[in-house]
């Protein structure tokens, strides 16, 4: 979501405060992530096959984890979902001071809605049927857990977010070590050593037949998560048997919208001068990276669950993101290398639309595809893929400045 951010300004003598200060980072933050998602990982999978032993180990975080364990690239989505529980601090703030709490109950409802219904449109909404409608997405996580942040935002103090916070993360985690499963793996590849398919009825009429239980599992296709999609979630479940944005780990998401919450707060309410709001930030990303490793001993790091652990890795992550961020665009006032990002930032949601329903790629590959990339050899890939950022990054230039922004 693009909503405008902005910490107070420093006082302005006894007239009061100067207008609010955009936090312009936080959209160079926001628009870097959304570059990753838009073509930036193509770029590197392409240098990669142009110059192997340069970019092997840069190659290797452009993926996300097989399961347990963390890239980079798995920090993409969590650092999304981060910002968007920074932004809510300032925008419903705002709203509830000028407009009071009904309007900003409404702009809570018609964002979530928005963001839920984009989401069943870039999996192709109910073009296949309801059987194969994906409930459950990238758009619709994040409305979800905006949906739920935003409410508890709304009505808790800050000891009531910490708490709800606590809640979440300790509870899923205490429900995936305690609530028993059946002992049947659902894996897609496990499955088809059996011979059978996720969807399948055989697969079904064994599940149901196992009468073994186990607890405290985080394998691949046995653990309560997935379990519970395979039970519960209906339409199209993106691994088969179950999905990597599915229900009960979607607990985990919301935990990640809070931790940008109590950033946002931070950021707008602390008295400290922004260089020290920096070394907490910073201070603040290492130490939950710490104790998320920490956690994982019990409760393993591992994106596709969205598990408890993984929340305080990624979130101090995107701590430290936003820290280094906010230190060369606020403090230091570096701002000409940020201003694509910007660019993408302002329009996150535009451009994940683009990208994805009408996927500029395919017409790119027909300008410079075939012939012309065959020729670049090991290069064709990184030609199509820099051909397609840049497209996206002088459509979103073109929005910018003529100030169409998508906002929700």
């Amino acid at each position: 979501m693009n909503e405008p951010t902005s910490t107070p300004a420093p006082k302005a003598g006894p007239a009061g405060q100067t207008p609010a200060r955009r936090l312009v980072s936080l959209d160079a933050l926001r628009g870097f992530d959304m570059f990753w998602i838009v073509g930036g990982d193509e770029i590197i999978h392409g240098l990669y096959k142009g110059w192997p032993g340069a970019f092997r180990l840069l190659d290797a975080q452009m993926d996300h984890t097989a399961w347990a364990g963390l890239t980079f690239y798995d920090l993409i989505f969590p650092l999304f979902v981060f910002i968007v529980g920074v932004s809510t601090v300032f925008s419903l703030t705002r709203t509830i001071e000028q407009h009071g709490r009904a309007a900003a109950l409404k702009r809570i409802l018609f964002r979530s809605a928005a963001l839920y219904f984009f989401g069943l449109l870039v999996y192709g909404g109910v073009s296949k049927g309801w059987d194969h409608v994906r409930w459950m997405g990238v758009l619709q996580r994040i409305g979800i857990a905006y949906f739920v942040t935003a409410l508890l935002f709304c009505f808790l103090r800050v000891r009531g977010l910490i708490a709800a916070c606590a809640m979440l993360l300790i509870g899923y985690a205490i429900m995936a070590a305690t609530i028993p499963i059946r002992d049947f793996n659902l894996e897609k590849t496990h499955l088809k050593s059996l011979g059978l398919t996720p969807d399948s009825p055989e697969t079904r009429k064994l599940y149901l037949e196992t009468t073994n239980m186990v607890k405290g599992r985080y394998d691949d296709g046995l653990s309560l998560p997935q379990h519970v999609d395979y039970d519960y979630l209906p339409g199209y479940r993106w691994d088969g048997a179950y999905d990597p944005e599915g229900l009960l780990s979607t607990m985990g998401a919301v935990g990640t919208c809070l931790l940008g919450v109590f950033v946002g707060l931070f950021l707008r309410n602390s008295p400290l001068p922004d260089q020290k709001k920096v070394v907490w930030l910073f201070g603040a990303g290492v130490l939950a990276i710490a104790a998320g490793w920490l956690w994982g001993l019990q409760f393993p790091v591992i994106k596709k669950i969205w598990s408890s652990s993984y929340v305080l890795v990624a979130g101090g992550y995107s701590c430290i993101f936003l820290a280094v961020f906010y230190q060369l665009i606020d403090i230091w006032n570096w701002r000409k290398w940020c201003k694509p990002f910007v660019w993408i930032g302002m329009n996150s949601i535009a451009i994940y639309l683009i990208f994805h329903l009408l996927e500029p790629g395919g017409l790119v590959k027909r300008v410079v595809g075939g012939p012309i990339a065959a020729a670049c050899g090991a290069w064709g890939d990184l030609l199509i893929a820099s051909v397609t950022v840049a497209l996206m990054f002088a459509l979103m230039r073109f929005l910018y400045e003529r100030k169409l922004f998508l906002r929700l």
